[in-house]
C-alpha cells in the first residue's frame, strides 16, 4: 500500500498544554500513524497558555500573512511551528492576536465561556485549510478532535468541496465528552452563510448552537466517525446512528492507534459521499 496523507486538525496536543483526553490522544495518534508508514501534518490553535520559548515555536514567514474575513472583519493569520523531537513529529499553531493570545481554551479560569468562540472555531478551521493549500500537501484522510474542529467537515464538503486540494480526502471526526456549556453565538448561521454556506447546509444550527447540534453537524458532513471517549452524549450517539456513518466505537489506549489505522484503511477504500 502506498503511503497516504493524514492530516490531524486538533484541539489540544500535550506537552503544549496540560494532558487531558484528548491531548494526550492527539500526542501519541500522530506519531503512532507515522510509524506505521503515513506521511502526516498535524495542527492546532496557539493559545496563549502555550509557552513559545520553552516550546521553541517560530512563525513561519512564507506562511503568514494572509487575512481571514469573519463577520465584514480582517484578522491577520500566523503560522508557528515547533517539533516534538522524541517523535520526529512537527506541530504547525494558527495563531491571531484577536483570537489566541488569551490563556483560556474555551473559557476562563473563572468558568466563564469566551463569547467569541464561534468567530474562534471559524477562524482556526479556515486558517488549516488556508495554511494546507499553501504547503501544496493533498491529504488522502483528514482527522478532527474536539469541538473547536467542528466546522472543518462542513467547511471541506461545502466551501472546499471542489477545491484540488480536498476534493479527494475522506474526513474523520472524533467525539468526545469534552464539551462547552453555553450556545455558541446565535449569529454563527449568519456568519457561515457569509462563507458560502446555504441554509440547507447548515440547518442543524437553525435552532440551536449548542454542543449537540455543532457535534451533529460535524457527523453529518464526516465519512467516518470515531468515539474518542469511553461514554458520550446520547443524543449524538442517536445521530451517529441515524446518519448511518462508518463508526469506530471506543478503544482501550493499547490498541487504539492500530484499530485508527485500519478504521482509515477502510473508509479511504470507500467512496466519497457528498
Amino acid at each position: 500500500m502506498d503511503a497516504k496523507r493524514i492530516l490531524f486538525i486538533t484541539q489540544e496536543i500535550a506537552p503544549y498544554l496540560p494532558e487531558t483526553e484528548i491531548s494526550r490522544i492527539c500526542r501519541n495518534l500522530p506519531e503512532g500513524i507515522q510509524d506505521r508508514g503515513r506521511e502526516i501534518r498535524t495542527f492546532m490553535p496557539r493559545y496563549g497558555l502555550i509557552n513559545e520559548r520553552r516550546n521553541q515555536l517560530h512563525e513561519v514567514i512564507r506562511l503568514s500573512g494572509m487575512n481571514l474575513i469573519i463577520d465584514d472583519t480582517d484578522h491577520p493569520l500566523i503560522i508557528k511551528v515547533a517539533s516534538i523531537q522524541a517523535a520526529r513529529m512537527q506541530v504547525y499553531f494558527i495563531d491571531n492576536e484577536d483570537f489566541f493570545h488569551r490563556k483560556a481554551i474555551g473559557a476562563y479560569e473563572d468558568g466563564t465561556e469566551c463569547d467569541d468562540n464561534d468567530e474562534r472555531i471559524i477562524f482556526y478551521v479556515r486558517g488549516v485549510l488556508e495554511t494546507v493549500k499553501k504547503l501544496r500537501w493533498l491529504p488522502d484522510l483528514i482527522h478532527c478532535h474536539g469541538w473547536m474542529t467542528a466546522l472543518a467537515p462542513v467547511y471541506l464538503k461545502k466551501k472546499y468541496g471542489d477545491d484540488p486540494s480536498f476534493s479527494g480526502a475522506k474526513i474523520v471526526y472524533s467525539v468526545y465528552e469534552d464539551s462547552f456549556k453555553s450556545s455558541l453565538s446565535k449569529t454563527l448561521p449568519i456568519k457561515l452563510k457569509q462563507d458560502s454556506m446555504s441554509d440547507r447546509d447548515i440547518q442543524l444550527l437553525k435552532y440551536s448552537t449548542d454542543f449537540i447540534s455543532l457535534s451533529n453537524l460535524a457527523i453529518r458532513y464526516s465519512d467516518g466517525v470515531i468515539q474518542g471517549s469511553p461514554t458520550i452524549h446520547p443524543s449524538i450517539y442517536e445521530y451517529i446512528e441515524k446518519e448511518n456513518k462508518m463508526f469506530l466505537p471506543f478503544q482501550s489506549e493499547e490498541t487504539y492507534i492500530d484499530e485508527y489505522n485500519e478504521f482509515y484503511n477502510k473508509l479511504m477504500s470507500t467512496k466519497t459521499r457528498r
